[in-house]
């Protein structure tokens, strides 16, 4: 380890940048964040700095660099396009002891400026000790993706009560029991999801009573996308990683299942038409049982808990017996097959609406509103409709429609084995049988289905490893195979 890493204070101190070009001005935008009061030495100052100055943020002097300059400071950085001057500042500083870091070269620097994920006042430095910045940046970028904002609130949270804590728990292994369940528990995902109030209230409680507060467990509802598991959100990788009991769906991409924790109970709720693993009554029972246990259940379903996913009516259930619950959306499998097949569900020219559809029956039958469904300028999905696929094509076209309005199906979306048959009205029913077309399905019916030739950019690979059997209708309207 070639440097110590180190946090250093510089809150109200006087600190100094020497230059006043592009890097020297963020270099004392980073200082300035620090809480530093910073003076630049520049004969000539870039537009950045005297932007901050004219802004009162930092002091600018109009002159070269000098030795009676260093007086009392607490950092130096030397930003010059002159390495006489950048030495002479690197010399000075170490012969008074002073922190220097000299840009862009490591050997005359006795500090070095990490990359910092700033999740005040938690901070996070990631250095390379010069090696590569490019490189620092990169592994910054994805520890921010990793570290939700709100942990710095957390963070604030937990200080204000550290001498609370510290009276109530004599040993510090009873203070450390404490903090590491709080920071495992409820209080720690109320803070995280924006409710702070409520996380106060229950750090307070916990404090008082470490056994008894927060034993009730909690049920996230987290959307698991439409397939494809890089499109599973950051928040529920998270969740699903905490928690003990996860209840799937058959849409459920088996790699998602991989972010659970090794000793989580996986409970399979799978539905498909004509067939139920468990009624929905007796997964609202089970979520509830589990976390009236004090257990963390994830309700895992695919794509949106909100579209079409009866995530409605499991939260209805939750509130009704004061089971604390969260919803975590998810990418619904509309947004997801639409742009994975190339065909985007709103566009100025084509469409000025978007409907999502059901396309499942209610006893027996499609009670919809298809005078409405069949107008112009707008794009209709209609989901879990593959198995009344004729019907509603027929009945578009009954109320309105014409027979040539372009039409998709998109099979087993955004997944590896992505199929997209497309045609119009009139030819999609038939192309579905003949292709043998199987759940999961979505269909897509307007005129943004003609982009698709154009626009098409993932390429399934099918369940036998060909390429997609794609069907396009011609200006002609006859479908031909690609």
């Amino acid at each position: 380890m070639q440097y110590l890493p180190i946090s250093l204070n510089i809150h109200g101190r006087p600190v100094l940048v020497v230059g006043g070009g592009e890097v020297a001005a963020r270099k004392a935008r980073h200082l300035l964040r620090a809480g530093g009061e910073v003076s630049v030495i520049a004969s000539e100052p870039g537009s950045l700095v005297i932007e901050m100055r004219d802004d009162g943020q930092l002091h600018v002097i109009d002159s070269a660099f000098r030795p009676e300059f260093l007086r009392g400071v607490a950092l130096v950085v030397a930003a010059t396009d002159n390495t006489f001057v950048n030495r002479n500042v690197y010399e000075l500083a170490q012969a008074q002891n002073i922190p220097v870091n000299v840009v862009d070269q490591p050997e005359l620097c006795s500090f070095i400026f990490p990359a910092v994920v700033d999740r005040s006042p938690v901070t996070i430095a990631i250095s390379t000790n010069g090696a590569s910045p490019v490189l620092a940046r990169a592994l910054k970028s994805k520890i921010e993706n990793l570290i939700p904002s709100a942990y710095g609130q957390l963070a604030d949270l937990f200080a204000a009560f550290r001498k609370t804590v510290k009276l109530r728990f004599r040993t510090g292994d009873e203070r450390r029991w404490f903090w590491q369940e709080t920071l495992d528990g409820p209080v720690t995902e109320l803070a995280l999801a924006g409710r702070m109030d409520e996380a106060r209230e229950l750090l307070e409680a916990r404090i008082v009573a470490p056994d008894r507060a927060g034993g009730k467990g909690e049920v996230y509802l987290v959307g698991a996308g439409p397939g494809d598991p890089d499109l599973l959100t950051l928040r529920a990788a998270r969740l699903l990683h905490k928690a003990d009991v996860v209840f799937y769906d058959r849409l459920v991409a088996p790699e998602i299942l991989d972010f659970c924790r090794r000793d989580a109970e996986l409970v399979f709720v799978g539905k498909a038409k004509g067939h139920h693993s468990i009624a929905q009554e007796g997964i609202t029972r089970a979520l509830i049982e589990a976390a009236s246990r004090g257990q963390k259940v994830v309700r895992l379903k695919g794509g949106d808990p909100f579209v079409f996913g009866r995530g409605g009516e499991e939260t209805q259930a939750l509130a009704a017996h004061r089971i604390p619950f969260q919803v975590v959306p998810g990418i619904t499998a509309a947004n997801g097959c639409g742009a994975y097949s190339g065909i985007p569900l709103t566009h100025r020219d084509f469409a000025q609406s978007v409907t999502f559809v059901t396309g499942h029956t209610r006893d027996g039958r499609l009670d919809l509103d298809w005078h409405k469904l069949a107008g112009s300028n707008q794009t209709l999905v209609f989901y879990m409709g593959l198995a009344n696929a004729r019907e509603i094509c027929a009945q578009l076209i009954c109320h309105g429609s014409p027979s040539t309005t372009p039409a998709a199906l998109v099979e087993n979306g955004t997944t590896p084995s992505q199929r997209v048959i497309t045609g119009d009205l009139a030819t999609l029913p038939d192309d579905i049988e003949t292709m043998n077309a199987s759940s999961p399905a979505l269909m897509i019916v307007g005129e943004v289905v003609r982009l698709r030739e154009s626009l098409a950019w993932f390429v399934g690979m099918g369940l036998e490893g060909k390429v997609e059997h794609v069907a396009i209708a011609d200006a002609a309207g006859v479908n031909v195979a690609r």
